[in-house]
């Protein structure tokens, strides 16, 4: 069930409709398109949803500067250290105002710092109340969150509140 809606009774174009519309998903390595500024990556989602170019660039700019980028809007990927990639990937997935995050490794490419400021942006967003799920192999990344649930060999082996969740400042 997701949002009262039971996926599996969906259609794969339905399926695809829900993904763009209330999931949004970052990843370990970006996947941004390489010759294509910041400002057009994160509209990109925008124009599966079937939304008008000046919406389109208006939204992808609001998701931007949030995310603390209003001076790299038109920069590619190439001109952007690691942790502004990961920005604009964070960007790209909240442009459709989903209701769920879904984040592969996403520090996994990231210096200490940087992997620090992604997940007070993750918390921030869960604080305002988007449900954000990161998959994760570190430790001390997964201490950020308020649930951990752990895995092994495809079964769940623990899952509980993290009892002393480490704050990190959004930034």
């Amino acid at each position: 069930m997701l949002d009262g809606i039971d996926t599996k009774t969906l259609d794969s174009d339905a399926l695809a409709e829900i993904r763009n519309r209330k999931i949004g998903f970052v990843f370990q390595q970006f996947n941004l398109l390489a010759r294509t500024s910041a400002l057009d990556n994160v509209a990109v989602p925008l124009i599966y949803a079937g939304v008008g170019y000046a919406e389109r660039r208006a939204r992808a700019q609001d998701r931007l500067e949030a995310m603390g980028l209003a001076n790299r809007l038109q920069n590619t990927p190439a001109k952007l250290s690691g942790g502004q990639q990961q920005r604009v990937a964070i960007a790209r997935a909240l442009v459709t105002d989903p209701l769920m995050l879904l984040a592969d490794e996403p520090t996994g490419a990231l210096d200490t710092q940087t992997s620090l400021d992604i997940m007070g942006i993750f918390q921030k967003l869960n604080d305002d109340g988007i449900t954000v799920v990161v998959v994760t192999h570190e430790p001390d990344i997964a201490e950020y969150a308020a649930r951990r649930i752990v895995f092994r060999d495809g079964q769940v082996i623990d899952d509980a509140a993290v009892k002393s969740r480490r704050r990190a400042s959004a930034a």
